[in-house]
């Protein structure tokens, strides 16, 4: 049974684990993994919430919701670091391959779950942004509802100040300084700043550092790839060709593509926050050319 999903209609008293027993063909064990990594929610009236509570009581006319799916709970996360905590949010770095959110399968591979069960004081956590899974670097996560309705407001209204930088294939120094990109995704207006930090010339790789004005999806990638220099490690805008080109590689690299910097008024004090990741975790030319 790799992947299935089972519904089930609460008629009598009985456990959560007794009730998916029934259903399912997996042990004890199984079931307590796939629960404890989000596989498990449960409906009560017009609520349906993420149930991790093997104890919780169920009611008649309850609703167990199990998706079971072994090749996502087999994945195992590459650690968070956590770069400032202030109490009511706190601000991470999302290692490639991260997820900002979960999904209905399991969210034990979240940014989200990750602040959950390792930061102390334990807190509530509540997503504020995304990052693309591919892409690496800081995130914030907010630990109330207060805090994640300001936070995400801020990011909606875009005054939050967000720079990235991105490794392209090409030589961005041929284009104007900074280069302005004015580009609608999705018939929504999309603006893009870059500017070019580096290039090598033998790889003909440039390092540039990019402020959005908007937070459209993918809109630093398509972007870059508007004006034919898509970011390395792009499977999905970049161009075919130039993935397994790399420095011979055997294998893709990763999206070269990372937010550095985090710039906000704090909603809580007022205050301005600067947030910078770390130099050594920046997408870096002479690392990636190693």
């Amino acid at each position: 049974m790799k992947k299935f999903e089972c519904h089930i209609n609460i008629d009598r008293a009985i456990n959560i684990v007794e009730a998916l027993q029934i259903q399912c063909d997996l042990s004890v064990g199984e079931i307590k993994k796939a629960i404890d990594k989000g596989a498990l929610w449960h409906s009560r009236g017009k609520t349906t919430q993420r149930c991790r509570r093997l104890k919780k009581k169920l009611h008649i006319d309850d609703k167990l919701h199990f998706y079971y799916d072994v090749d996502v709970l087999s994945q195992t996360p590459t650690p968070a670091i956590l770069i400032a905590d202030l109490s009511d949010y706190s601000v991470w770095y999302k290692p490639y391959g991260m997820l900002s959110q979960g999904s209905k399968w399991s969210d034990h591979c979240t940014v989200t779950r990750w602040a959950q069960k390792n930061l102390l004081p334990e807190r509530p956590v509540f997503p504020v942004h995304r990052l693309d899974r591919a892409a690496t670097g800081l995130i914030l996560v907010a630990h109330s509802k207060s805090a994640a309705r300001a936070l995400s407001m801020m990011f909606e209204q875009n005054q939050v100040e967000k720079t990235y930088h991105v490794i392209v294939h090409g030589d961005h120094q041929q284009r104007p300084q900074p280069d302005t990109i004015d580009l609608a995704i999705d018939d929504k207006n999309a603006r893009s700043h870059f500017l070019c930090l580096e290039h090598h010339q033998a790889s003909n790789l440039s390092l540039l550092q990019v402020n959005i004005e908007s937070g459209r999806k993918h809109q630093i990638r398509i972007h870059a790839a508007s004006i034919g220099l898509p970011v390395v490690g792009d499977r999905l805008h970049g161009k075919a060709a130039e993935l397994n080109q790399l420095n011979d590689a055997d294998e893709p690299v990763d999206l070269q593509l990372c937010a550095v910097q985090l710039k906000f008024i704090c909603p809580t004090n007022k205050t301005e926050q600067h947030f910078s990741l770390p130099i050594a975790l920046h997408p870096q030319l002479a690392k990636l050319l190693d």
